[in-house]
């Protein structure tokens, strides 16, 4: 089971559709109020403002627009500080998060939350872990949102933790790759029956797939009993 899960509420604030565009990168926002207070703003039609997800500080996640669909939370730009705005709305080629809190102090759970989150979004779409793609509403109006989201925003935590996760992730996924392929070379060779059982009962655990991997390598100099 994942950590954490994401519950759609939903809102009326969002357009449909990004007009061809897709999301380039990740905005990181402040909500200057508590939960369920803000949640229920940014569902109100007359604030004319959301988020594509809300992070609270007990580390619940709730998304209130897909994806592929703008919200709006970055929409007024103002002295903007940011080398990939496009001279157009930029809720078009964004995600917003929004924290619950007013100066960025995220608690622990929360910061796990959104680091959970921020790590899926990247994969799914793509998205360079740069200060240039997970950036701070300030980016994009320096006047009215100076300090969005917070002056204690834990930016150089977060860039790590984003990083050093992905790196993770990709050898993971690498020693998965490897562990299937030995599965499948032992099948081959006639030492393995059932592969098919093999690759859905081994899971996540690296000394599983490496067992395998072992255990290819020497069959091809040593041979070896079948594997039931």
């Amino acid at each position: 089971m994942p950590e954490f899960e994401i519950e759609f509420v939903g809102t009326p604030n969002h357009t449909k559709g990004r007009r061809g565009s897709v999301p380039i990168a990740i905005v990181n926002h402040i909500t200057g109020g508590n939960y369920p207070g803000c949640l229920s703003w940014m569902q109100n039609p007359a604030a004319q403002a959301s988020a594509h997800y809300l992070v609270t500080r007990s580390g619940k996640i709730l998304q209130l627009v897909k994806d592929e669909d703008a919200a709006w939370h970055a929409g007024r730009v103002n002295k903007a500080n940011w080398p990939l705005y496009k001279g157009s709305n930029p809720n078009r080629y964004t995600l917003g998060i929004e924290h619950e809190g007013f100066n960025g102090d995220l608690t622990e759970v929360q910061y796990r939350a959104t680091v959970w989150l921020q790590k899926k979004l990247i994969q799914k779409w793509d998205i360079p872990v740069g200060e240039d793609y997970i950036i701070g509403h300030y980016r994009i109006d320096s006047v009215d949102r100076p300090y969005c989201p917070g002056p204690k925003f834990p930016w150089d935590e977060l860039f790590k933790d984003l990083k050093e996760g992905l790196i993770l992730d990709k050898l993971a996924e690498w020693e998965r790759k490897m562990g299937e392929d030995a599965v499948n070379a032992l099948s081959q060779k006639g030492l393995l029956s059932n592969p098919q059982k093999w690759l859905q009962e081994l899971g996540g655990v690296p000394q599983n797939w490496l067992f395998f991997v072992m255990m290819d390598r020497l069959a091809s100099y040593m041979g070896g009993k079948e594997v039931k």
